[in-house]
């Protein structure tokens, strides 16, 4: 059986079309549908579903989807050990946008000098999203905001970066007291679907603030961009640069000991 054939396979359980499989294989709709063809051939069975532009497997695709990458990632092994134990292969890892653009380009520039036969893949996306995407094994590892419980005992956690919460204010704000501010000014609220937004959420509810709220966003950089135009106040992690230029804001210490964003790695 070629390998290849259950590649496709795979991408297009993961991806949910041809057309995407393909797009990610670096090869066309058609030749990728003959490489399904020429598999579920060979195991006489019907692997795929097709229903309009959307693909779902079948139960006999179902029964073997997780045999099949266990075997694929088997290849990649023999293969790292046929280059004389260096590390060699596919890895596919997810990051929030924070983490895409302040923590991922330290590391890349060592790890690719590291470890250069490694073919990475960076996902962008959300920290709930990235997190059930590496418990399913759909990615390898993410950068990700910490859970608000217990990491899986089939996961490993490391945290890299711990980020206070901050009030942002307009450059133009002369009050210094930062819960003052939230309480007296239109409050533009870190999206409380996300964890790092409940870091804030929880805090605003532990010192009795009920803020003024008219928005409630899940982009921090979106955020600040609104504060420097005047819009309102918000409470969001100090992530680590680049923020978005020409901001005219403040950045407020909360009293000692801050809450924290903590961000980190999960495999």
């Amino acid at each position: 059986m070629d390998t290849r054939f259950l590649e496709s396979f795979i991408a297009i359980v993961e991806r949910g079309s041809i057309a995407d499989a393909a797009r990610h294989l670096g090869l066309t709709p058609a030749a990728v549908a003959q490489r399904i063809k020429a598999l579920e051939d060979e195991i006489k069975q019907p692997l795929l579903v097709r229903a309009g532009r959307n693909v779902t497997p079948t139960a006999a695709g179902l029964g073997i989807i997780e045999k099949s990458r266990l075997l694929i990632r088997g290849v990649e092994d023999l293969k790292a050990l046929a280059t004389h134990n260096e590390f060699a292969g596919e890895l596919k890892i997810g990051a929030i946008s924070t983490a895409l653009t302040g923590l991922l380009p330290f590391m890349l520039r060592k790890f690719f000098a590291d470890y250069p036969k490694i073919d990475l893949h960076v996902t962008p996306g959300q920290s709930i999203k990235l997190y059930h995407d590496v418990v399913e094994a759909q990615l390898d590892g993410a950068l990700i905001v910490e859970p608000p419980f217990a990491i899986p005992k089939t996961c490993g956690w490391k945290r890299l970066l711990s980020e206070p919460l901050v009030v942002l204010a307009p450059e133009s704000c002369t009050e210094t007291n930062p819960l003052k501010i939230i309480k007296e000014n239109m409050f533009l609220r870190y999206d409380r679907t996300q964890w790092g937004g409940r870091v804030a959420d929880t805090f605003l509810r532990e010192n009795r603030i009920f803020p003024t709220q008219q928005l409630e966003l899940d982009s921090l950089e979106a955020i600040a961009l609104m504060v420097s135009q005047k819009v309102g106040v918000s409470l969001v992690p100090d992530w680590l640069p680049p923020w978005p230029e020409g901001l005219k804001i403040r950045k407020i210490p909360l009293p000692s000991p801050a809450p924290c964003r903590n961000l980190g790695f999960l495999s």
